[in-house]
């Protein structure tokens, strides 16, 4: 596969008409890699949260926080590295956010980019 060049994420609308979290990984072999993340519709105590951005935009459902966090903490740490290492990249992802959960950079920020 290759080592990961570039995340890009964007806001895009699920089947239920709820704003959530598409990310394109491209690496150095020419693969572009794309996730869309469905967004969550049970929320349970230990559940992994999405991170929403509030206020009136999209009634607050928007993910334009997660998508920052993605093109800001996650993509800059995350190039260089190899894509076939699912493990590594996940432990990675979870030490990063530092949350049980995953509140700080968004269970969608995380998943998309996993």
């Amino acid at each position: 596969m290759g080592e990961i060049v570039d995340l890009i994420a964007r806001e895009i609308i699920d089947s239920r008409g709820n704003p959530t979290i598409e990310v394109d990984a491209y690496l150095d072999s020419g693969v572009i890699g794309k996730a869309a993340v469905p967004s969550g519709a049970s929320t349970g105590q230990r559940e992994a949260l999405e991170l929403r951005d509030g206020g009136k935009r999209f009634h607050g459902k928007g993910v334009q926080k997660a998508i920052k966090n993605i093109f800001e903490e996650i993509a800059p740490r995350l190039r260089g590295i190899l894509s076939e290492d699912q493990a590594f990249i996940d432990n990675f992802l979870i030490e990063l956010d530092g949350t049980e959960t995953k509140k700080r950079l968004g269970a969608n920020a995380i998943l998309g980019v996993s």
